[in-house]
């Protein structure tokens, strides 16, 4: 990932991600991304989320832990996703979107995080800098830095993100899985 985007990048991004909102909730189909007037930083692959609020309520989340597009495409395509595909979520409503919040996480390379038990991994956790990414054969869970927010204790998160794999909320202490761990660059509308 390059350096931290400037101000200008950034407002860039949160209006590709509401133009594809209201195009993909409207039913219309999303123009071709138009890469000429991006500066490189949005041109490169990068790896983002996309976070839908309204009234502080989560409304809809989806993204990718890995780059595999331009960040600019990518950050469309997710926006669009979390949407209208969140499973969690019905699909945005057309009255909804003037009250809809957009955040932006871009997320860095994630990198192994090496323990050697259940009890050393909640103190190897940096609390509100890490991003976590629990793996399990062939299930997968994450949670964005932002989330210790709502769940500030480490062994809760690893319970909770447990559960968002689809697995027992404890098989963190039976189990050695694999955990990676990520930080974000993260704004929204609201910032």
């Amino acid at each position: 990932m390059s350096a931290t985007l400037t101000d200008a990048e950034r407002q860039t991004l949160l209006h590709l991600a509401r133009e594809a909102i209201e195009s993909a909730v409207r039913g219309k189909k999303l123009p071709p991304l138009d890469s000429q007037p991006l500066t490189p930083a949005l041109k490169e692959n990068g790896a983002s989320f996309v976070t839908l609020t309204i009234h502080g309520d989560l409304r809809g989340c989806i993204g990718a832990l890995e780059a595999y597009q331009p960040l600019a495409e990518d950050v469309r395509e997710h926006a669009v996703a979390a949407a209208l595909q969140d499973p969690r979520f019905p699909p945005v409503e057309e009255r909804e979107l003037g009250k809809i919040n957009i955040e932006i996480s871009r997320l860095t390379p994630p990198q192994p995080l090496d323990y050697t038990s259940s009890s050393d991994l909640p103190g190897k956790l940096r609390p509100h800098v890490d991003g976590i990414i629990l793996k399990h054969g062939h299930r997968r869970a994450t949670f964005l830095p932002q989330v210790w927010e709502k769940i500030p204790d480490p062994a809760d998160f690893l319970n909770q993100l447990c559960y968002k794999m689809g697995a027992h909320v404890s098989l963190w202490r039976d189990t050695k899985l694999q955990v990676s761990v990520y930080q974000v660059e993260e704004f929204g509308e609201s910032d």
